[in-house]
């Protein structure tokens, strides 16, 4: 990593001036190091372990494991398509950028709308989970606590990108100690064999047993996306790494394959140390954790976890402010709107778009849980399902002999995810579909009404030449 971000200039030069319309660019800041401390916070292992996870484990009992499982080894096709993308076309504007570039400005225009719709969700769902490990020391509301997490993330945003990647970076070794405690206790702890991460079990009512079906995990498979869906922020961040043609890709792959570690292992614990069927399929982690050990140990892990979710907090809104940074750069909206979010302060940090991702977010903490986890899955799988068609034309014209990291198993990988990931739309909710869907189609009519027209003024993704280049390893 280099040293601090300087101080944006005030004054503009002759020379400057000449420049003053050509798009911004940030400062390239950070590298393998800071990029994955920063991308692993996002993904927030222990956070979402303990705030995801317990859902799934109410609705798929003990085939939660081997959902997950699933899911991760589906990342991996999705990471190489990140992967591939995201060193082909370095943008802070991650995916609208890359589909935009590859398949077209209006297939860009819905993965942003859908990659905003997840930006602005995942924070809240996820400091909403913050009053629950607090509990030991004090009860709160978990709304208003899950807002007051995302207003202190929000000041955090504001902050040089450097100082961030230290402080997420000490706050993700608290989470990955809390996790390994979880799945040493499980194990040490186990009430049942290997055999019954399989056994596909689910508690029913009235001391019933239920059988997880196949469609049943078909379904939970949306939410398995999202429980490491954050590698994809080393590709917002691909405008502040060093050497992004080769560091883009080090960074998401690294990622994943960290993150589903720190992840699936203590699930498997959980699975196999829960007391009974019930135990496991009411999810209460924490409980489980103090009957495993005592209540210091488990007030240790569940404060670990509140600072876990404080930290996913703050890379969230550093890589959703990047997101609309990018959009307004790139005059997605009205000139005075365009003109106010692609502000940058003086610590580098686009600020504007920093707040107006960060006060939303905090007013999201009020609306209902289940809602903004079904349209999130629904938004994951099809932004997912769209970056797949871009990685599948990556190698066209032009772009065939740019200089980037490339997949194995082309074009077979995203033909395969294609399909895969649209039948998981198909099971998803109705009620979750077509809130997304509707979300969608507002943004097509604005694409139709406002963007379209003014083609040669609106809409211009751009991409920052890579200021550092080096060779594709």
């Amino acid at each position: 990593m280099t040293d601090t971000l300087r101080p944006v200039e005030t004054a503009v030069t002759e020379a400057s001036a000449a420049a003053a319309d050509s798009p911004q660019k940030l400062k390239r800041s950070i590298g393998v190091v800071g990029g994955t401390l920063l991308t692993l916070s996002c993904v927030t292992p222990a956070s979402t372990l303990f705030v995801v996870v317990p859902d799934l484990f109410g609705s798929l009992g003990t085939a939660t494991a081997l959902t997950i499982a699933i899911g991760s080894l589906l990342c991996i096709a999705v990471a190489f398509c990140y992967s591939e993308l995201g060193t082909l076309i370095p943008s802070a504007g991650g995916e609208y950028a890359m589909v935009s570039t590859l398949a077209g400005r209006l297939t860009g225009w819905l993965v942003f709308v859908l990659s905003l719709l997840v930006v602005m969700i995942v924070p809240p769902v996820i400091a909403m989970g913050t009053a629950d490990y607090l509990a030991p020391i004090v009860h709160l509301d978990p709304a208003m606590t899950g807002a007051g997490v995302m207003l202190l993330a929000t000041l955090a945003g504001l902050l040089d990108l450097r100082a961030n990647a230290w402080i997420t970076g000490i706050f993700l070794v608290l989470e990955v100690i809390a996790a390994g405690i979880v799945a040493l206790l499980g194990f040490t702890h186990s009430h049942r064999g290997v055999g019954s991460l399989v056994s596909m079990q689910v508690a029913g009512g009235n001391g019933h047993t239920n059988t997880v079906t196949a469609m049943l995990v078909v379904s939970g498979l949306a939410i398995a996306l999202f429980v490491t869906q954050g590698f994809s922020t080393a590709v917002y961040l691909s405008e502040e790494l060093e050497h992004p043609r080769r560091n883009v890709a080090r960074t998401v792959l690294a990622t994943l394959a960290i993150s589903t570690v720190i992840i699936l292992v203590p699930v498997a614990a959980i699975t196999l140390g829960a007391g009974n069927l019930e135990e496991l399929t009411g999810g209460d982690i924490s409980s489980m954790v103090t009957a495993w050990s005592n209540s210091a140990v488990g007030t240790f892990v569940s404060l670990c976890v509140a600072l876990a979710i404080i930290n996913a907090g703050i890379v969230m809104v550093i890589q959703n402010s990047r997101v609309l940074f990018a959009s307004a750069r790139d005059k997605a909206w009205p000139g005075p709107v365009n003109n106010v979010f692609s502000k940058l302060g003086r610590f580098g940090s686009p600020w504007v778009a920093t707040l107006a991702v960060g006060v939303p977010g905090a007013l999201l903490c009020f609306v209902n849980l289940d809602t903004l986890y079904g349209v999130t899955g629904v938004s994951v799988t099809g932004m997912y399902l769209l970056v797949a068609v871009a990685a599948l034309l990556a190698r066209r014209g032009s772009h065939k002999h740019t200089a980037a990291w490339r997949m194995p198993l082309w074009p077979a990988v995203p033909v395969l995810l294609i399909a895969v990931l649209a039948y998981i739309l198909t099971q998803q909710e109705t009620s979750y579909l077509l809130w997304t869907g509707g979300i969608t189609a507002v943004a097509t009519l604005y694409w139709a009404f406002y963007l379209r027209p003014r083609r040669e003024t609106r809409w211009l993704v751009s991409i920052p030449e890579d200021e550092q280049p080096a060779p594709v390893s």
